[in-house]
């Protein structure tokens, strides 16, 4: 049986909140309804690898691999259901992890070089947001 889910007009780069496509694949997937998802491009379940691998490692507390689904992109040749493909996927999955990592310490290191240079971070005390 094939399901498909659509989020038509909704971009990629929105969260699983704002895709009811995705929030329903990624819920019949935690529950084993399917074995494999196919989809066509990787930026259609995410607009960068660090979103694609966030959105399938954690479904409702279990990741694909961990109930038994397997991921196909036509696209980028991302097949899971072989070796060499969960290779590719584990090593892009670090090379994620990474990118990460270091987008978090070029922000801490803006951060301090801010306050370094005596700038004052956050909304100012008169905005109407931070009055009480």
């Amino acid at each position: 049986m094939v399901e498909i889910y659509p989020d038509a007009g909704i971009s990629g780069s929105k969260s699983r909140a704002d895709r009811p496509g995705l929030d329903r694949m990624l819920n019949d997937g935690s529950h084993r309804h399917f074995d494999v998802v196919l989809c066509w491009a990787i930026d259609r379940l995410g607009r960068s690898l660090i979103d694609l691998l966030g959105t399938i490692q954690q479904v409702d507390q279990a990741s694909f691999e961990a109930v038994g689904v397997d991921l196909y992109i036509d696209q980028q040749s991302i097949d899971t259901t072989t070796p060499m493909g969960k290779l590719i996927f584990q090593v892009c999955g670090a090379f994620a992890e990474f990118e990460r990592s270091m987008i978090q310490q070029r922000i801490h290191a803006g951060l301090r070089r801010a306050k370094a240079q005596g700038k004052v971070l956050g909304r100012p005390m008169g905005h109407p947001i931070c009055a009480a």
